[in-house]
């Protein structure tokens, strides 16, 4: 077949005209410029001894919600560990120990177990931001370990963020809010379950993104609970435009573990598995580090 190029040319230009034309105009996407996080506070247990400077480790202060220890200010219950006891934990980890001491006595009362509670008061205060901890936990009945946020004031009133809170159970953690209106028996509160295989014993993240209008809760990065300043205020007034101070503790059975394994002996939400790690020394909360950003 025979073609007549020289006269197709001008076609063929033609179409190419019209063609390019048509074709959708690529934009470049933007590059968002990296907005650089501000550290208001940071400490990953890498120095021998609980950093004073940042911390309190505090002994028993008032005794709430039938939990079955006192906290005290010694070594063996609250102390950094480094090498292969941090697990896992590249600079060092805090750990929280409870002990069995049958008959401890303080103006409180008498206590069969002793362990750790230590918070940033007066030291670090902190009003919005990114709170975020690295964290192991002891899976059993009548573990309640907790990261959280606590005002200065009038509980309820001056607003506490929990951040995590675990009773024993492998598989998942909660968080919950507490203000005026909704503490106690009607705090907001929601609960996350863990992906398959990866349960409390094992390295998580736990954090809250806070600011004048929310709080946002999430597992290794990943949220699972939102609540809004609208949410709270059909409750009662929202408490948490004002500092927060941030604590560390392990506590022992009480009214939370209670309620959910409904164990009343050998000690109220604690079962004799628990007891029984403790008195070996097998119960521990390893936290890898602790962070504050903006």
């Amino acid at each position: 077949m025979k073609t007549n190029l020289p006269k197709l040319l001008p076609l063929l230009a033609i179409a190419l005209i019209v063609s390019s034309a048509t074709l959708p105009v690529v934009k470049k996407k933007k590059t968002q410029p990296h907005v650089k996080e501000t550290v208001v506070f940071f400490d990953d247990f890498s120095g021998k001894t609980v950093d004073r400077s940042k911390w309190n480790v505090r002994n028993t202060e008032f005794v709430v919600n039938n939990e079955q220890q006192a906290y005290v200010d010694s070594s063996a219950t609250v102390y950094i560990t480094h090498g292969a006891e941090a697990e896992g934990a590249q600079n060092g980890a805090l750990v929280i120990k409870p002990v069995f001491y049958k008959g401890f006595e303080n103006k409180f009362g008498k206590f069969d177990f002793l362990s750790g509670r230590m918070d940033t008061r007066s030291k670090v205060e902190v009003t919005y931001g990114h709170l975020s901890a690295r964290m192991k936990l002891p899976v059993g009945d009548g573990y309640w370990p907790a990261f959280w946020a606590l005002g200065v004031g009038k509980w309820p009133d001056c607003g506490e963020i929990d951040i995590m809170e675990n009773v024993g159970e492998g598989d998942w953690v909660s968080a919950a809010i507490h203000g005026p209106g909704y503490f106690g028996e009607t705090p907001i509160v929601n609960k996350v379950y863990l992906k398959p295989g990866n349960d409390v014993s094992k390295w998580h993240v736990y954090s809250v993104d806070w600011d004048a209008n929310a709080m946002v809760f999430k597992v290794d990065g990943e949220v699972f609970y939102r609540v809004t300043r609208p949410m709270i205020e059909n409750y009662g007034k929202w408490a948490f435009d004002a500092p927060k101070y941030l604590i560390l503790n392990m506590a022992l059975g009480g009214a939370y573990p209670a309620k959910v394994n409904g164990i009343k002996s050998p000690y109220n939400g604690m079962s004799e598995k628990v007891v029984n790690e403790i008195k070996a020394g097998k119960a521990k909360v390893l936290v890898d580090w602790v962070k504050v950003t903006r």
